[in-house]
């Protein structure tokens, strides 16, 4: 890993990139956490209402809320990847370490980024879903 050959605009310090990991992996615990949330709303939403339009929109939900699970999933898999080869260049640099320059995660930060626009969609796509049928 050449770190002295990362363009300047895509410089990080490690502190800063595991720092941001674990605000990631915070927020996706929360988000599961609120996933959670919206599953009993749906299934109270389910219980109460028996409309084949309504049965529609669960099963929508439903299927979107598993999708969700996945994406998180996967996320949270690819940082602590990436959280990997930090601490493996900590082990064999730790002299190293806090001067030391590494590649921007854009790719992470891009995902997440659009993994919490569509989050909000969702979000509030099922509000309006719970504030037609509750």
């Amino acid at each position: 890993m050449n770190h002295d050959k990362i363009p300047v605009a895509e410089r990080r310090y490690m502190n800063e990139l595991h720092e941001e990991h674990q605000t990631w992996v915070k927020e996706l615990e929360f988000y599961k956490e609120e996933l959670e949330i919206f599953r009993n709303r749906l299934g109270e939403v389910s219980i109460k209402n028996n409309k084949p339009e309504e049965r529609a929109d669960v099963e929508h939900f439903q299927n979107q809320f598993l999708r969700e699970i996945e994406v998180i999933d996967t996320l949270r898999h690819d940082i602590n990847a990436h959280e990997k080869v930090l601490v493996e260049y900590a082990k064999d640099h730790p002299a190293a370490v806090e001067h030391t320059y590494f590649r921007d995660h854009t790719e992470l930060t891009d995902r997440m980024q659009r993994f919490e626009e569509l989050w909000k969609e969702l979000k509030n796509d099922f509000n309006r879903f719970l504030s037609k049928w509750m």
